[in-house]
């Protein structure tokens, strides 16, 4: 491509990305250049040019949580805890006032603090490293297995379009019918009444019936009842690397299959230019695996012999193989943003940037959090409970509304990363 000199011109490409070569066989996307309205998606904020913030629409992208790694303070129990009274968890986020209300709240940053907790605790670990089991984590991966012999039980109806098969709603009523006792089998017998307000989080931890959808936000409420359970003191401090590495990697590899079985909708997808149609947290926790790793770079992913033997090791590996299964053609334009994060020079870059992203484009977003659930575990904010952010981007600067246009399942609009670079 030339400018209206005839000089050549290079290619755009994100600015979080090293200086460097990109790896041999990798292309850089040809950038898409959206109006900067309050339909665009924010911008992930660790892309962001050399020696300064970048800016949209004049307002500084930076953190909107601030958090520590922290597991959650175990709930307060009566002396009888069976006497105890549960409510099913339910949605609250119905506007964007109620969305900035949460994003300045407590419980959001127990959240992020629980997931940074996470991952700190499988940083330059691989699944493998993962010692003695507790009967909780053996327990809740037993349901794990049971609700994928399921899937082995109610096969896909035979019909003309790839995606959506009915037979998934089949499975959902059973798993949706059979959640409580499902829980119940890893609460302890004290608290087995807990399994009414949390039962919510796991059947909605695997899509949308309705629209047989999944999507970044299904995968929330997983963690969002492991988050509970360690509330419940079900989950404790020892079993962080195994919350991880046994139990999310069990819950992804049983996503797979159900995504490959009935082929799920893509829930609120960004498309081409999206991280990955249906998950997030793998790429988070994933490349805090891969932290200091002597062999494995961030260019490593296009070599299909690292992701052969490593793939079933470290989470993020495992995603790019998916991804490539699933997807036909090139890296670069199927995936070009994981493809465009390669040259990002660190895994510790890669892992912090996945953070703050995680955050605007998960967190934030009033179409994936409106589905949210809270229960005693994981309260909603008071109406008069205003948190205060400390320093950078208030709640009300991540703007809710950006993508707060209604519908249950929004398509996000441009690309995330890259459609805005200057």
């Amino acid at each position: 491509t030339t400018d209206q000199h005839g000089k050549a011109m290079e290619s755009t490409r994100a600015p979080w990305a090293s200086e460097g070569p990109h790896p041999a066989g990798a292309t850089v996307p040809k950038p898409v250049r959206p109006n900067l309205d309050t339909l665009s998606p924010t911008p992930a904020p660790w892309a962001t040019p050399q020696g300064g913030v970048k800016e949209i629409g004049g307002k500084p992208v930076t953190n909107v949580i601030h958090a520590t790694p922290q597991m959650p303070e175990r709930l307060a129990m009566p002396a009888e805890p069976s006497l105890r009274s549960w409510q099913p968890a339910s949605k609250k986020i119905m506007n964007a006032e109620d969305l900035k209300r949460f994003l300045q709240s407590d419980s959001v940053r127990d959240f992020v603090s629980f997931i940074l907790s996470l991952n700190e605790a499988v940083q330059g670990k691989k699944a493998s490293d993962v010692g003695e089991l507790s009967e909780a984590v053996q327990r809740f991966v037993s349901v794990l297995d049971t609700l994928s012999n399921w899937v082995d039980e109610i096969p896909p109806v035979e019909q003309s379009l790839r995606y959506g098969n009915p037979a998934y709603r089949t499975w959902s009523a059973r798993m949706a019918e059979n959640s409580g006792l499902l829980l119940q089998q890893v609460l302890p017998p004290e608290i087995a009444g807990a399994s009414l307000e949390i039962a919510p989080y796991l059947y909605d931890s695997f899509g949308n019936a309705t629209r047989i959808d999944y999507g970044t936000g299904h995968e929330t409420t997983f963690c969002a009842l492991l988050f509970c359970m360690a509330r419940l003191g079900v989950f404790t401090q020892s079993d962080r690397q195994a919350l991880v590495l046994i139990i999310f990697k069990r819950y992804l590899d049983l996503m797979r299959k159900i995504q490959t079985t009935y082929w799920l909708e893509p829930a609120g997808s960004h498309g081409v230019w999206g991280l990955d149609d249906y998950q997030f947290l793998p790429f988070i926790w994933g490349s805090s695996q891969l932290v200091a790793h002597p062999m494995i770079k961030p260019k490593s992913i296009h070599n299909p012999d690292v992701l052969e033997a490593y793939s079933q090791h470290y989470l993020y590996l495992s995603c790019v193989t998916f991804v490539k299964k699933v997807k036909k053609g090139p890296l670069a334009e199927t995936s070009p943003i994981i493809n465009d994060i390669s040259s990002v020079p660190t895994w510790s870059k890669v892992n912090s940037g996945m953070i703050k992203m995680y955050q605007v484009e998960v967190l934030s977003k009033f179409p994936i959090m409106q589905h949210f659930l809270f229960c005693s575990l994981l309260p909603f904010p008071a109406a008069d409970v205003q948190g205060q952010q400390g320093q950078g981007q208030s709640a009300g600067d991540a703007r809710p509304e950006a993508t707060a246009a209604g519908g249950e399942a929004e398509k996000a609009e441009v690309p995330a990363l890259v459609g805005a670079l200057s």
